[in-house]
């Protein structure tokens, strides 16, 4: 659950500006000749904001530029279920919705909101994604979902500067990783920036621990709440973060700093002018503020490396994603339906891939697209394991549970930011938010 400025697409010309066109939409073909959706508004809500948002605009504007649609972005903010019911209720529905949370795809299939996708959606995600998307994009038998944006959320990003000066190197285990931040203390710089008010990253630390130290097996159970929070597992995860959490010399400004800095505060803090960390844990979507931001060369200036085996266990390997989904109350579903179909192109995910900060599940995408090595070899390392990795634990459960700010887990694991000294009542706390939000 964020991100490099490139130049304006052709179909953005001074002309089309001049006229006023709103994203590029019902700009007049030079040739003449009648675009397909001209004079047609596509509305698409999503979460992002910041350089994400300005990334995605550019899909936007090169969508509209081939049809000649108006396309135009509505931001919910992070309580996209409880917004989006809103606008359904209220008669405004957008007509896609980019969803973040697989759990809240699954929700919203079930309540009726959704149009099954097009046979041309789904047959370009059979020629062109693995199996493992499909799946995530179906429910109840019906496909809905097309993940345009994926992310590996198993990467540890850092300053090289700042571990060349500490003489450390990236470590390959959690306890190497622990002791490299100390050194790296030692030299003036905290070892990890957290975004500890944005309560997702905190899932996201905790389901890397939960992979590597409890196995594939048990994760699957937790995610789908056939294992209770209340088993030893999750405890023991706990007591590992706990011991992170509760490190001033780890944890830039404590947990009162990390509690009041968002996701793009975190990356700032070690990206930014004036670092406060050598590391921060997100996935690879830091990459796109640390250049769009602080015009870091990714590979040289920042850099990662992957999320480290915790006690002996393998190296986690989590991804996550962002869903079209098509409205039934939308206003324009048809062209709606048009703009998934566009997304499920390679040519819609080469445009977010030149701009940065994007990972594409799509296999047809020309890696050349991506513009440094790094992005590259993650993209590569994702379409490579696509059907072995684990999909984000807190995207699949309920949004009360799992997506939901102020919440849920969100809140609870804040809570233990704050006191990380009682993982066992965390526990308890989990399973009863959990219990009650899947009704079990």
């Amino acid at each position: 659950m964020m991100r490099r400025p490139a130049p304006l697409l052709a179909g953005c010309s001074v002309l089309a500006l001049a006229l006023a066109a709103t994203a590029c939409g019902g700009a007049p073909d030079p040739s003449g000749a009648k675009k397909p959706l001209s004079g047609q508004t596509v509305t698409v809500a999503g979460v992002w904001t910041g350089s994400e948002q300005k990334n995605f605009q550019k899909v936007l504007d090169a969508f509209a530029a081939k049809t000649g649609a108006t396309a135009r972005f509505a931001p919910t903010g992070d309580n996209v279920s409880t917004v989006i019911g809103s606008k359904i209720e209220g008669g405004d529905a957008p007509d896609v919705v980019m969803v973040p949370q697989l759990g809240v795809l699954q929700q919203f299939a079930r309540k009726g909101w959704l149009r099954a996708l097009s046979p041309t959606v789904k047959h370009a995600m059979d020629t062109n994604y693995a199996t493992a998307w499909t799946t995530y994009g179906t429910v109840d038998g019906t496909l809905y979902g097309l993940y345009f944006k994926a992310a590996n959320k198993s990467t540890v990003w850092y300053s090289p500067d700042a571990l060349a000066q500490a003489g450390v190197k990236p470590p390959k285990t959690y306890d190497q990783m622990l002791k490299a931040g100390h050194t790296l203390a030692d030299s003036g710089l905290a070892a990890f920036s957290v975004a500890g008010q944005d309560g997702w990253t905190l899932t996201d630390w905790f389901e890397n621990v939960y992979l590597s130290q409890a196995g594939p097996a048990k994760y699957d159970a937790l995610a789908a709440h056939e294992l209770k929070w209340t088993d030893a597992s999750v405890v023991k995860a706990l007591t590992v973060l706990g011991k992170l959490f509760k490190d001033r010399q780890l944890i830039a400004g404590g947990a009162k700093e990390a509690l009041n800095t968002d996701f793009p505060g975190s990356v700032e803090k070690v990206f930014g002018p004036k670092p406060k960390a050598g590391m921060v844990y997100e996935g690879d979507f830091v990459a796109g503020v640390a250049h769009d931001q602080y015009a870091r060369t990714i590979g040289k200036d920042a850099d990662f490396f992957p999320f480290p085996a915790v006690n002996g266990g393998e190296a986690p390997v989590i991804s996550g994603g962002d869903a079209a989904v098509v409205l039934k109350d939308g206003k324009n579903t048809e062209a709606g339906m048009k703009f998934v179909e566009y997304l499920a192109t390679p040519e819609a995910a080469a445009v977010w891939a030149r701009a940065g900060g994007f990972l594409s599940p799509n296999k047809s995408l020309d890696l050349g697209a991506y513009s440094d090595t790094v992005t590259r070899a993650v993209a590569q390392s994702l379409i490579s394991s696509a059907d072995s990795v684990r999909f984000d634990m807190s995207d699949q459960a309920p949004a009360a549970f799992g997506g939901t700010k102020g919440a849920g887990e969100w809140k609870i694991l804040q809570d233990f930011l704050r006191d990380p000294s009682h993982p066992k009542k965390t526990a308890a706390r989990l399973e009863a938010a959990a219990a009650k939000a899947y009704g079990n």
